[in-house]
């Protein structure tokens, strides 16, 4: 199944970035990008390595220092902490596979509720284990003797234990077989049916498009193209550039 909300919606954003731009020294790693989430997408954000992807998404969690306008649920987020900004619902898993090495499944799941005080962590556990059942088998082990798949799985179970109003995330499929891509995908628009919007940085153009509502292409620091997935994936720029074809 793939996403199927529609490339315009009536809904205000939900997440809204005007004419952002962060520099590395002398490098200007973005250039005025502008994206909108609403909330009922998943939207990606596709492109060559060092296009800006990553640097996106770090800028919008206030991980970066950056120019431009960033507004959250109406709000503007530019001067907020990146741990008020988790509180507040946004909330980033990063490239990588981060977990708790040392700590077991249930143990990183817990860390990721850290910061709630509502009365719904119990019923988020099972939620995650039904999502990713491997975990509820394995929710005892050390997370650092998990496969990749599994620690991928991890790290989004553990952010979807914050209670994320919108999520982010950075190339949740990067180095992982092709059976355990398909389940992270489907788990992506599970999450996405449950009412959490998605902002999807992903190298895997062709499944990220498959998966989405609507598509960015960043080259070099600037939004190259934008629109309806299907209508991305069927420019012959990014077919010859992104899809192999």
């Amino acid at each position: 199944m793939t996403a199927q909300a529609s490339p315009r919606t009536s809904s205000a954003p939900i997440l809204e970035v005007s004419d952002l731009s962060v520099t590395y020294g002398a490098i200007q790693a973005l250039k005025g990008v502008s994206l909108r989430l609403s909330e009922s997408e998943i939207v990606t954000l596709i492109g060559a390595n060092g296009a800006g992807k990553t640097t996106t998404l770090r800028a919008i969690m206030g991980l970066v220092r950056c120019s431009g306008e960033l507004t959250y649920r109406g709000e503007s987020i530019r001067s907020r902490a990146t741990h008020r900004l988790v509180r507040d619902g946004l909330v980033l898993v990063p490239e990588g596979r981060i977990v708790f090495a040392n700590l077991s499944v249930m143990e990183n799941l817990e860390m990721g509720a850290y910061s709630r005080r509502d009365g719904g962590i119990s019923r988020d556990y099972e939620r995650v284990f039904t999502l990713f059942p491997r975990l509820a088998e394995r929710r005892r082990q050390t997370a650092g003797t998990l496969s990749g798949g599994e620690q991928q799985m991890l790290a989004i179970g553990r952010a979807l234990m914050s209670k994320p109003r919108v999520l982010l995330l950075d190339e949740p499929s990067l180095g992982l077989a092709p059976i355990v891509v398909h389940a992270i995908f489907e788990a992506i628009e599970e999450i996405h049916r449950d009412g959490v919007p998605v902002l999807l940085v992903e190298q895997n153009a062709n499944a990220a498009l498959r998966h989405s509502s609507r598509a960015y292409v960043l080259e070099t620091g600037q939004v190259a193209l934008e629109g309806a997935s299907a209508e991305v994936a069927a420019n012959p720029r990014v077919k010859e550039a992104y899809l192999g074809e």
